[in-house]
């Protein structure tokens, strides 16, 4: 049982919610527009926590082999550093996984596009590759990407852009520029996860040698960055909105706003790095809650038209 609970924490639940985010905007726009099919959204809420729990053991592989986690680090004890699990297996619960979201998202293609949609079906195995490709090398490899600041653009364009407007082709098998705008509200939010993360361990990790964006932009530009970002993803919302329906519905998503401008409030009086990790939760958690309230937003929406 104490084996299970560990490699449940290695799998970070918390981190599960935001994942989907983008998943859920996707799929209620999709619906919005009159395309909409259950057994795909299945497969792509599947295929999506795969690649996020293949991120998450990959990251704490990759720290963990390079010293990164260690008694000095404020976050959550992870599994390596903990001792609890070994490299070798860790490393294998990487691979295994890593097939896993490989057949995961091959089986997501297909039921999307069949065999007869061709060009469509290697442009979305291609794509899955990439995301397999990016959620490992994070931190693993000599040439791992979140050691080079490039983690919040990667956050970004996987989590926002993918994730929003890949889950609307998949269902409608074209593209709608309207979503770009929530695609990057929902990369911004996301991106604002991991700058508080970074934040937080800021000074732990550049004594690692880890290069975040947060460790080159320094603390007070970091806030200032992370008030754009949240910022930002709460206008293009409103915009979004409405440019869509301007019916008083669609101010049922604004409820998230408010937990977004107290964790501002409460960002910009921390200076005591460990005070920023419970507001990764709270941000994760209300990003899930707007997209959760837009959905349900945009289907009583369609309903009522």
């Amino acid at each position: 049982m104490a084996r299970l609970k560990t490699w449940i924490s290695a799998f970070r639940l918390r981190t599960l919610p935001l994942s989907i985010s983008g998943a859920v905007v996707g799929s209620s726009y999709a619906y919005f527009s009159g395309f909409f099919d259950i057994l795909i959204f299945i497969f792509i809420i599947l295929t999506t926590l795969s690649f996020q729990i293949l991120s998450n053991l990959a990251n704490d592989y990759g720290d963990g082999i390079k010293g990164t986690d260690n008694n000095s680090r404020i976050g959550p004890e992870r599994a390596l550093q903990s001792g609890a699990i070994s490299p070798k297996q860790m490393k294998n619960a990487v691979i295994i996984n890593a097939i896993l979201s490989a057949i995961l998202a091959l089986l997501l293609t297909y039921m999307a596009f069949g065999v007869s949609q061709l060009f469509n079906s290697l442009i979305f195995i291609v794509l899955g590759a990439i995301s397999i490709y990016a959620a490992i090398t994070y931190t693993v490899g000599k040439s791992a990407y979140g050691y080079r600041a490039l983690g919040d653009l990667m956050v970004f364009l996987f989590f926002g852009w993918l994730s929003v407007m890949g889950t609307y082709f998949l269902f409608a098998k074209d593209l709608d520029s309207m979503l770009l705008i929530p695609a990057t509200a929902i990369g911004c939010l996301s991106a604002a996860v991991l700058n508080l993360n970074n934040m937080r361990d800021l000074e732990t990790d550049l004594k690692s040698n880890k290069i975040t964006l947060a460790g080159y932009l320094g603390m007070k530009s970091s806030k200032i960055y992370h008030f754009a970002l949240i910022l930002s993803a709460i206008v293009l919302m409103l915009i979004f909105q409405f440019s869509i329906s301007y019916s008083k519905i669609m101010y049922l998503s604004w409820i998230a706003f408010l937990p977004l401008l107290f964790h501002l409030k409460a960002v910009f009086f921390i200076k005591n790095p460990k005070d920023f990790d419970p507001h990764l939760k709270r941000v994760a958690l209300s990003t899930f809650v707007l997209a959760l309230l837009f959905a349900v937003a945009l289907i009583i929406e369609n309903l009522h038209s």
